[in-house]
């Protein structure tokens, strides 16, 4: 169903949001965490009955943190901020008290503008990734990197929203090991004041059930409802297209039975 798409490319239904909101829920957590538990990796988290419940117990969390440092509230600079996942990063961010002020918003224009890794990560306390990767593309940050400057430093936590850990071209290559929410971060070796930990979840939007079932569904509902007409509706006449299109690719005997 992620596959539909409307007449501008863009998919119809996608969990895309809630997993930006998810990750930077986490990652305001574990930046807060870190700062009070400074060798105690953070605490396994299961589902939120609501939405409101987890921005309660963000801002309470990030309150703690804040006034562990002094009074100042994280810089966090969120790349792919344009996209569904990016807009939940920051509604998130917004909703759980950061200020406007305190996030760098970057997409293709700021990315393309200049070729990574980037000090902007660097001087940031949190990196959200919610990039969609496609093709290879310079990496964003890695240790080496990290370690060139570290009296600049201010980076503690990554969110790897985009979660490409596999991928040849992950621009984050240190991010290479999947996290749960039983165990939600990795601590990267050979850092510390600040430490710097990772989360890449590759199933964010459960942690959010109802609302991203919820979101899920009325963004799908429209296209459904035009299924008795799919040989007219330009959504599902996509859909074919694309199904023959990967139908075409299997050898003749699995094509053959397809289609029988």
């Amino acid at each position: 169903m992620e596959f539909l798409e409307d007449a501008n490319r863009r998919r119809v239904a996608a969990f895309g949001y809630h997993a930006g909101y998810a990750g930077a829920a986490l990652a305001l957590e574990n930046w807060a965490w870190q700062l009070q538990h400074v060798d105690t990796p953070l605490p396994g988290k299961k589902p939120y009955n609501t939405q409101h419940d987890l921005v309660q117990e963000v801002k309470t969390d990030v309150a703690a943190g804040v006034a562990k440092n002094d009074g100042k509230a994280p810089q966090i600079l969120i790349i792919g901020a344009l996209g569904r996942c990016g807009r939940g990063a920051i509604d998130l961010c917004l909703a759980a008290g950061i200020p406007e002020s305190n996030l760098l918003r970057w997409d293709l224009a700021e990315t393309s503008a200049k070729a990574g890794p980037y000090p902007e990560i660097r001087e940031s306390d949190i990196f959200i990734n919610c990039i969609y990767l496609d093709k290879p593309i310079p990496k964003f940050v890695t240790e080496d990197f990290l370690k060139e400057d570290p009296s600049s430093r201010k980076l503690s936590v990554v969110c790897d929203v985009s979660c490409d850990t596999t991928n040849p071209h992950n621009p984050i290559p240190f991010c290479n090991k999947p996290t749960y929410f039983d165990k939600p971060t990795v601590t990267v070796e050979g850092f510390s004041n600040p430490p710097l930990s990772y989360i890449t979840i590759d199933h964010l939007p459960s942690l959010l059930p109802r609302e991203a079932s919820e979101a899920f569904s009325d963004a799908l509902l429209p296209s459904l409802l035009e299924l008795p007409n799919a040989d007219k509706a330009p959504v599902w006449q996509e859909a074919r297209k694309l199904f023959q299109k990967k139908l075409a690719t299997l050898p003749t005997s699995q094509n053959h039975n397809k289609n029988s």
